[in-house]
């Protein structure tokens, strides 16, 4: 289970984080988590709210909710889901579609029931949008809010799809997609040219009602953007840096997405040992400390 312990207060983390040698560990840990969430609102006779995310990032931790599922007997039956986003065009049975990702994940595996799924339409027809993503909210208002939120973070910085110039208090809405963003995707769609320009994505301040908040990174492609949000200022270039202002957000991470981070210098390491009261790091302490972390080598 993950916890969150007091650091040093020279870290120039602005949030917790959670360090492991080994992504599938990491994701196991996350889904440990999530499946202690499930059991006790089971023995409390209520539901579990899900935010969930799609891509890569959050593979293994379907997979070990699935594992747990059928070899340690957990059971979705409490638990309500809303994924995050959705491709603008793409149908529900269409092969990219976020839909088909989650129910060949996570939804057809389990035991999960269909009334209790909630995924954004990304066919309904353009006059319909604004009515939809509004209904969206009032679903999420409607199921008590969401008690747990899964991220995975875009190379510019997004969570969802609210890409760079997002508005903290953004809500549930159509997107123009970021180029980066659409070059990243475009080995899933056979070329940039085939790949969806918009998309329907949870907005920031949706994401920020829910209770606890986990972002999932793993890589190195994602060590730029996770820095930025960890220790950078809270800006609308980086939206992952909105999650600063979360009382219950924890970064998970594999070695390579934390590779640049502050601490895995080998200057600030040398400097951590010898003197936390030097020059470099009282300007980490200006720039504000970390609430907590937690490094994991297994």
């Amino acid at each position: 289970m993950l916890t969150e312990k007091t650091l040093l207060p020279t870290r120039p983390e602005h949030v917790p984080l959670a360090v492991f040698a080994h992504r599938l560990t990491a994701a196991c840990a996350v889904a440990a988590e999530v499946a202690g969430l499930i059991r006790a609102r089971q023995r409390q006779g209520r539901t579990a709210v899900l935010g969930l995310a799609t891509g890569s990032t959050p593979v293994r931790f379907y997979a070990e909710l699935v594992r747990l599922h059928r070899e340690e007997r957990l059971s979705f039956a409490n638990v309500i889901t809303f994924n995050l986003d959705e491709y603008r065009g793409l149908t529900a049975g269409h092969p990219r579609s976020y839909g088909r990702f989650m129910r060949r994940h996570l939804f057809d595996p389990v035991d999960l029931p269909e009334a209790q799924i909630h995924l954004l339409d990304g066919a309904i027809p353009d006059a319909a949008v604004d009515a939809h993503c509004r209904e969206y909210e009032e679903k999420i208002r409607a199921a008590g809010g969401i008690d747990f939120q899964i991220l995975g973070i875009g190379r510019n910085g997004h969570i969802g799809f609210n890409e760079p110039g997002s508005a903290r208090a953004s809500r549930t809405r159509l997107v123009a997609l970021d180029p980066l963003t659409r070059r990243d995707a475009a080995g899933d769609f056979g070329g940039e040219e085939y790949t969806p320009r918009c998309a329907i994505t949870m907005g920031i301040g949706t994401i920020l009602e829910a209770r606890r908040i986990v972002l999932m990174a793993w890589g190195r492609d994602k060590a730029g953007p996770v820095r930025a949000a960890v220790e950078g200022e809270v800006t609308i270039q980086a939206p992952a840096s909105f999650l600063q202002d979360h009382d219950r957000v924890q970064f998970v991470l594999d070695h390579d997405a934390a590779g640049a981070l502050t601490r895995h210098h080998p200057a600030w390491r040398s400097g951590a040992r010898e003197n936390h009261d030097s020059a470099p790091a009282r300007r980490m302490i200006r720039r504000g400390a970390a609430p907590g972390a937690e490094i994991h080598r297994a």
